[in-house]
């Protein structure tokens, strides 16, 4: 089964576009304030507008309001929010759109620890940081996350790059990945070669012709 990629942290329109036309199945737009990617709701908007319908428009948020958070979904409007702090499962429950939850990976990970998540819950793997919420370019170790794809079908992200997707795929086995810093020329600014490059060198993925090609 062709393994679904999600590229996250859109900030312009022809970035988007193109990530569409070669294939994602998602773009991610990063709400959180204190994040390089983050992008207001009046400009998501305008981008998601852009997009066919068959690609899912997702929102992250690190620790906001229910509130704030279905407002913006409301607005944008998003096809899925994606909680990416120290959410529990109640506010997941609480939330409207189907919800992707951000577990980071450190050495102490138990894969076991996802069946606390129900599993209308899609959980995204991603390497630990703090400060930073995501975007860090830092694999996580795949032998783990192996182990959790083992339990129930979940979304690879950490360091991911055109260089290393196809390893990274073959040695998990996850539903969706899920890229960044791997396909950006700056924070929030993605890389049409990169882009390119991703998609041409995941496995059994054909890479749809573009208005550029």
């Amino acid at each position: 089964m062709t393994t679904r990629v999600k590229v996250c942290g859109i900030t312009r329109v022809e970035d988007a576009v193109l990530a569409a036309e070669l294939g994602a199945s998602a773009v991610g737009f990063i709400f959180w304030p204190r994040s390089p990617r983050f992008v207001r709701p009046a400009r998501a908007a305008e981008i998601v507008a852009t997009l066919p319908a068959s690609v899912v428009c997702v929102g992250v948020f690190v620790d906001q309001p229910l509130e704030e958070m279905q407002t913006i979904a409301s607005e944008v409007p998003l096809g899925a929010v994606q909680l990416h702090g120290s959410e529990t499962v109640a506010v997941a429950e609480a939330l409207l759109q189907p919800v992707i939850k951000a577990v980071p990976v450190t050495t102490e990970f138990d894969p076991a620890s996802l069946d606390a998540w129900p599993s209308a819950v899609t959980v995204l793997l991603d390497a630990h940081d703090p400060v930073k919420r995501g975007g860090t370019g830092r694999p996580i170790d795949w032998s783990l996350a192996a182990r959790a794809a083992a339990r129930r079908p979940l979304m690879l992200s950490g360091g991911l790059t055109p260089d290393n997707v196809r390893d990274a795929i073959d040695a998990v086995r996850p539903y969706a990945i899920d890229l960044s810093s791997g396909v950006e020329a700056s924070p929030g600014i993605k890389d049409p070669a990169r882009l390119r490059a991703l998609f041409r060198n995941l496995p059994g993925l054909r890479t749809r012709p573009t208005a550029h090609d």
